[in-house]
């Protein structure tokens, strides 16, 4: 349908848990289209509902060739193996910090038609995915930094044009 504008860091929508999917009509079906088509441009790999201004629990991922969407996700997998990997978000552009994930994750939940999806992944996608449930439970990658790194990004996020409290 379209591509759909970004909220960005500092908008009480993305520090807000979502709410779960519980309508599955064509409104639904128009927020997936819309989530898939946000996502699906240079750089992009995954896109949470309330990034786009809407308190659910959806998110889209388009991660190496993979693309998709989970409704209500669940974190069900996490391996205990870890990594630090750099990480940026759409709602706070320009910014990067490595940040720990886990090596690898699944999630679990349902489509437009509310039958059940599984999505797992190494790498990227598990860090997205990761990522984009986080956002689903109002949280930033920001807040998984360590002490030392937050506060550095949350200084250089307040310094930029897009910083919500700025508009």
């Amino acid at each position: 349908m379209a591509m759909r504008a970004l909220r960005y860091f500092g908008d009480p929508v993305l520090k807000t848990v979502a709410d779960p999917v519980t309508r599955f009509d064509k409104s639904l079906e128009s927020l997936v289209t819309d989530l898939l088509d946000t996502v699906d441009a240079p750089g992009r790999a995954g896109l949470a509902a309330p990034q786009i201004g809407v308190s659910l629990r959806a998110f889209s991922y388009n991660v190496e060739g993979k693309i998709g969407y989970v409704l209500n996700p669940e974190i069900v997998e996490l391996s205990e193996e870890t990594h630090e990997i750099d990480e940026g978000c759409l709602s706070v552009p320009e910014l990067w910090f490595p940040t720990r994930r886990a090596v690898h994750a699944a999630v679990r939940g349902v489509d437009t038609r509310n039958e059940p999806v599984t999505v797992e992944g190494d790498d990227v996608l598990a860090q997205c995915l990761q990522h984009e449930t986080d956002h689903l439970d109002g949280i930033l990658y920001l807040d998984r930094l360590d002490p030392d790194r937050k506060r550095r990004a949350m200084r250089e996020a307040r310094e930029r044009d897009w910083f919500w409290s700025r508009r």
